[in-house]
């Protein structure tokens, strides 16, 4: 199951450059503690990154990014802090709970017409760090993305590199906590021949993909992982 849920999240991740932290700790917790778990995401992250690097060069937005980025490095260490010592049950809720009612208000059609400021983008990067402490800090960023009038290739590209930037900075944090061990590495290398599959796919289906229907995925995405997240009590 674990084999299958990765594939499908890094043919995700492939596509639209986000969901797969999200879409993978959401099967895996159907089957085991998804917490361990999280270091291993952010590690196959940074993987599938190299393997995305050369289709994403000049579409990056990178003011967009180091906004979205100082703001994560503000908040992030209190939040894995506080995370590893009462575990990550509840606040995945709360931000599930969030991110279900930005998806549909973007599904109602609503957009941002003016242009967000460093100031703006620096705190839904503080947004992004707390949420990845659970694991899903690319979520709101996503939805702030995705309520701008930002064209596909720059959104992915952007998202790309701040899940990146986002999860080098977590991962210290993490092994400071414990949570990274060898067995971390272990993983890791084992799921790279699927992540390198899935990304392969994702990335094909993305160059054949309209603007407008790419939109229309990454709404929808959101309104599924939300709805996983607040799900997940319910079945396990």
């Amino acid at each position: 199951m674990l084999a299958v849920a990765l594939l499908g999240a890094a043919y995700v991740r492939g596509y639209s450059g986000f969901g797969f932290s999200a879409i993978f700790i959401a099967s895996a917790s159907l089957v085991t503690n998804p917490l361990p778990l999280i270091p291993v995401v952010f590690a196959c992250e940074m993987m599938m990154t190299g393997f995305q690097a050369r289709g994403i060069r000049g579409n990056v937005d990178w003011a967009r990014a180091v906004a979205l980025l100082i703001g994560a490095a503000i908040t992030l260490p209190f939040a894995v802090r506080f995370v590893l010592s009462i575990g990550d049950d509840a606040i995945r809720l709360a931000i599930s709970g969030i991110i279900l009612v930005l998806s549909l208000v973007l599904l109602s059609g609503v957009t941002l017409q003016r242009t967000i400021g460093r100031n703006g983008h620096g705190m839904v990067g503080a947004l992004a760090g707390i949420c990845n402490s659970a694991g899903v800090g690319g979520l709101p960023v996503a939805a702030f993305l995705s309520a701008q009038p930002i064209p596909a290739v720059r959104f992915r590209a952007t998202m790309i590199v701040f899940l990146t930037g986002l999860d080098l900075m977590t991962l210290p944090l993490m092994w400071h906590g414990g949570l990274v061990t060898p067995d971390t590495g272990i993983a890791a290398i084992c799921a790279f021949p699927l992540l390198g599959l899935g990304i392969w796919f994702g990335g094909r289906q993305f160059l054949a993909t309209s603007p407008v229907t790419f939109r229309r995925f990454a709404v929808f995405l959101l309104l599924i992982l939300s709805g996983l997240g607040l799900l997940r009590p319910l079945l396990t």
